[in-house]
């Protein structure tokens, strides 16, 4: 599954518009629905980048490529898979305070986000400084 840069662009500007008028009309009492359905769009095109990195990393997986190849690539993938997991945590537990599911302080509710930082900030700092040792 290839796509363009700007089907790529536009994919995310659909999505992202479309959660955002959502989120508008859920705010201003327009709409009387659930917090899950207006994050509907945003954990679709986080479903989308999902198995579309799944699919680039079994892809690595065939049987006559050199595993040492694209050692850094998968790990980069990893990486990249586990903040979309991160960042779908953050949006679960937001829905689920904001729709009073759970009683939950805000502190807890940002952990995935804060872990999720922490994480950019390495993977940041360490492309950096990697490129510096060269």
């Amino acid at each position: 599954m290839k796509m363009s840069l700007a089907q790529r662009v536009l994919l995310s500007w659909i999505f992202t518009l479309i959660f955002l008028i959502m989120l508008v009309l859920k705010l201003d009492s327009k709409i009387d629905w659930n917090w899950f359905l207006i994050f509907l769009p945003v954990w679709t095109f986080d479903t989308i980048l999902i198995l579309m990195l799944i699919v680039k990393m079994v892809g690595r997986c065939k049987p006559d490529l050199d595993p040492r190849e694209g050692e850094q690539s998968v790990k980069t993938r990893l990486w990249y898979l586990t903040a979309l997991l991160l960042k779908l945590a953050f949006c679960v537990t937001l829905c689920c305070r904001l729709q009073r599911v759970a009683d939950m302080w805000v502190s807890v509710v940002c952990v995935p986000l804060w872990v999720l930082l922490g994480g950019a900030l390495v993977e940041l700092g360490h492309s950096v400084f990697r490129y510096r040792r060269e």
